[in-house]
């Protein structure tokens, strides 16, 4: 059971968030008798490959169920990274405060400001994905549900739609775990939880994963008394445990209180709390709080669109089946994004919608596997990796050659006093040919852009060596991984040889 809106702290935010992406008074335009492109969902898939596929002169025909800007601009990276950067500007203050860099008493945080700003934040960002702009692109942006009533059309709000090709970009949706008791208590999900007008007091997460850590840690931040549940051990499970631990060490330094191994989990309401009991490392752990955020996943959207009709297969858990070219069964139909990849990453999705309208309406061949695609956790410190998944890495370890930098190496880090951290790549053994990188640290997601350009030019380590970066910068740590690749093939025997060679150019008068 979702609970009714709080009253958002600043209507007027709402209105124009709301005029842009979802304006009341839309008149959804005449159909054409037939579309080179039909795009379900508008979020960042489908607006990028709209935007896209119009400005090559194709005659684009853009549905939206709900609003434009999908997860991301909505409930997703605009508001939660307005939060995160409100809580880690309170942090570098308490940091200050304590340092004696800064005095005058005790920090204040203004939690209906906080959210005010947030709102203000994702109604100035919401513009880029407003209604009127994409007609203004000769985009006919219809609002309604899509259905497939063939192969080759489809009903929006009573209109028939006839396209050439179509991109299913969809979406997901919260997934809600199965916890004794949640249906009987108010709850909010990265949907609900930005609409807050203010800070609450207390907050259960459940879920350790991205979006869990992340807002955990930036609530705590904020002031409000957090408990992150998770039902493994640790948090953050799909990263290497020595970089997820780092994390972890800075969420428990903030507040956050952290219950991982939880079995079974039970809610109830007790008056106007709820209460979680959970069994935890040989423990009952019981927890009352004054809201709960659900953040255990996402599911695809694909159950509403009557796909059967259009012969394209799809899994309710993992969206829609595509071929590496994002072609679905139906060879008139692609997919892009969160709807049917297990990548669900905004940054993936534009590319994805890239490659799709190049590959639907130009006949190309752009694959999905040869992309590269990182990933970033936006706690303090960042985790971003790339590559190779952290199981696999740990599982074969013979495979691999491992070259690490940690921060305390690194002189920017050591100056700033936020040194925690590494830099760690991947490679083949015996190559220097990356499989895998992570960093851990502030900046992490900015410095994981540099393993993605080297994997994707197919460069390896060596070619850090011939990079000149300024000095000091964090950056330095990503160099300073050629110079341990270097260092490494300095064997005795190379070393002998080249010792040789000095005194033979000596002897030569060389």
């Amino acid at each position: 059971m979702i609970p009714t809106m709080e009253t958002v702290a600043h209507p007027t935010h709402r209105l124009d968030w709301l005029a842009n992406v979802a304006p009341g008074d839309w008149t959804n335009p005449r159909p054409l008798p037939l579309y080179d492109l039909v795009v379900i969902g508008g979020g960042t898939a489908g607006l990028v490959a709209s935007a896209i596929a119009a400005s090559l002169g194709a005659r684009v025909a853009l549905v939206e169920k709900h609003r434009l800007g999908g997860d991301c601009l909505n409930f997703g990276c605009v508001p939660s990274k307005a939060l995160l950067s409100a809580a880690r500007e309170v942090a570098t203050c308490r940091a200050a405060l304590a340092g004696g860099i800064l005095t005058g008493g005790m920090l204040s945080v203004d939690g209906t400001a906080v959210m005010r700003r947030v709102h203000r934040l994702r109604a100035q960002i919401s513009r880029h994905d407003a209604a009127a702009r994409f007609a203004s692109m000769d985009v006919h942006v219809f609002f309604g549900a899509a259905r497939f009533t063939s192969r080759r059309q489809l009903d929006v709000a009573g209109a028939r739609i006839t396209f050439r090709r179509a991109i299913v970009a969809t979406g997901t949706r919260p997934r809600l775990p199965d916890i004794a008791g949640l249906k009987d208590v108010p709850f909010h999900t990265n949907e609900t939880i930005f609409e807050l007008a203010d800070l609450p007091a207390s907050l259960l997460v459940i879920g350790a994963g991205p979006m869990g850590c992340e807002l955990a840690q930036a609530f705590a931040r904020l002031g409000t008394r957090v408990t992150l549940l998770s039902n493994k051990h640790g948090i953050l499970p799909r990263e290497l445990p020595d970089a997820s631990q780092i994390v972890r060490a800075a969420l428990e330094r903030d507040g956050v209180k952290i219950v991982c191994c939880g079995q079974n989990a039970r809610l109830c309401q007790d008056g106007d709390k709820i209460v979680l009991e959970a069994y935890s490392h040989g423990q009952t752990i019981r927890v009352s709080t004054a809201s709960c955020l659900v953040a255990t996943g996402r599911v695809p959207n694909v159950t509403e669109l009557d796909l059967e009709q259009a012969g394209v297969v799809y899994d309710a858990v993992h969206g829609i089946v595509v071929d590496d070219f994002l072609r679905t069964t139906n060879r008139r139909i692609y997919a892009a994004g969160d709807v049917c990849s297990p990548i669900r990453f905004t940054h993936a999705a534009d590319f994805m919608a890239r490659a799709a309208v190049r590959n639907a309406l130009f006949a190309g061949r752009q694959r999905l596997s040869r992309l590269f695609i990182p990933r970033c956790v936006y706690t303090d410190p960042e985790l971003a990796h790339i590559g190779l998944p952290a199981e696999q890495l740990l599982a074969e370890p013979r495979r691999w050659d491992t070259y690490e930098v940690p921060f305390h190496d690194v002189d920017r880090a050591v100056l700033e006093g936020a040194d925690e951290g590494f830099v760690r790549a991947y490679t083949d053994r015996g190559s220097d040919r990356l499989v895998a990188a992570t960093v851990v640290g502030p900046n992490a997601g900015d410095l994981i852009g540099q393993f993605a350009l080297l994997m994707g030019k197919r460069w390896g380590l060596k070619a850090l060596t011939r990079v000149v970066y300024p000095y000091p910068t964090r950056g330095e740590a990503v160099r300073k991984l050629g110079d341990r690749y270097l260092r490494r093939g300095l064997t005795p025997l190379v070393r002998a040889l080249t010792g040789a060679w000095l005194r033979l150019a000596t002897f030569c008068g060389l």
